[in-house]
């Protein structure tokens, strides 16, 4: 047994007892967090997931060990080991988890996490399924400094656990640990679709990348949060909902003019167009911020939702 199976025998029964805990309050204080329809979507895209990432582990492992060998360099495990590759993988997937809100051709493949129009634990097992084709690219950094790639996988599965708990509307402000671990608050504004929220507490554990690299953004009193896209789905079918990105992005690069609007329309940010109409979540927050500054007194901020 690997430890990354054991991991799965001791999170599913945590899992099972939250989520059961979670929809059972929901229910008896008559809270909507849940939708039957909306949460076999979450198991449906979670098994997809975990199908496919067993088809293409090999590749995944094979490409890590390649660079784990590349040179004779490795680190021997004791605690400042498993310390340095806790805070090596969060902060390698703080940039892939970047990416995919930054990247069009990416977010294809990431828009299905953020394609819930609830907030609970379940919403935690939404996968980005294409995903796994191309993680293990961004731990490559960690497998040349000598972490053994069975290593990375067991620190990125254990990291996850904590991600997907953080789902949740039942947790509110957790005081000191807001500067230093991703709360529940952090990531329900990860979710919204309000514009001052969009691609921000990207972090998976930590909430200082954020901080750092200009991507944080409190949960405010003042701003209740919007979950979903900011174009909702109409057709919510197993098939659109994972595949629906892609159908618009295949239909803006054949209509482009010329190749290189075509790359642009693959790499620059969803929401870009070369005639500016539509925006990208920089270009609306930009907006709204050059109206936040002409308000006064008599004339009140208005923060604006897309959805």
């Amino acid at each position: 047994m690997t430890k990354e199976d054991l991991l799965v025998l001791l999170s599913t029964p945590l899992y099972t007892i939250v989520i059961g805990l979670e929809m059972l309050l929901s229910s008896l204080e008559g809270r909507r967090f849940y939708s039957w329809q909306d949460t076999l979507t979450n198991l449906y895209l979670m098994f997809l997931n975990l199908g496919l990432e067993l088809l293409t582990r090999f590749i995944s492992f094979a490409g890590l060990f390649y660079f784990f060998h590349l040179y004779d360099f490795q680190v021997q495990p004791n605690w400042m080991y498993w310390l340095l590759l806790v805070l090596g993988v969060d902060f390698c997937y703080y940039w892939l988890h970047r990416m995919n809100h930054e990247v069009r051709l990416f977010w294809a493949v990431h828009v299905t996490h953020h394609s819930s129009d609830y907030f609970n634990l379940t919403v935690g097992f939404r996968s980005s399924v294409f995903e796994t084709l191309y993680r293990f690219i961004f731990y490559i950094p960690l497998a040349l400094f000598g972490f053994h790639p069975l290593d990375i996988y067991f620190i990125h599965s254990l990291l996850q656990i904590y991600g997907i708990l953080v789902h949740t509307q039942y947790v509110g402000k957790l005081g000191w640990l807001e500067y230093v671990l991703v709360t529940p608050s952090h990531h329900r504004v990860h979710h919204a679709s309000n514009v001052w929220y969009l691609d921000k507490n990207i972090g998976m554990t930590f909430i200082w990348w954020d901080k750092m690299f200009g991507t944080f953004e409190p949960e405010r009193p003042d701003e209740p949060i919007e979950y979903g896209l900011t174009k909702p789905l109409e057709d919510r079918g197993p098939v659109n909902i994972l595949m629906h990105e892609w159908h618009d992005l295949w239909r803006d690069v054949r209509c482009a003019p010329d190749w290189p609007t075509a790359l642009r329309y693959l790499f620059n940010p969803p929401g870009w167009s070369p005639d500016g109409s539509t925006l990208t979540s920089k270009q609306m927050q930009a907006q709204l911020g050059t109206s936040e500054q002409a308000a006064t007194p008599d004339k009140p901020n208005i923060y604006l939702s897309v959805k």
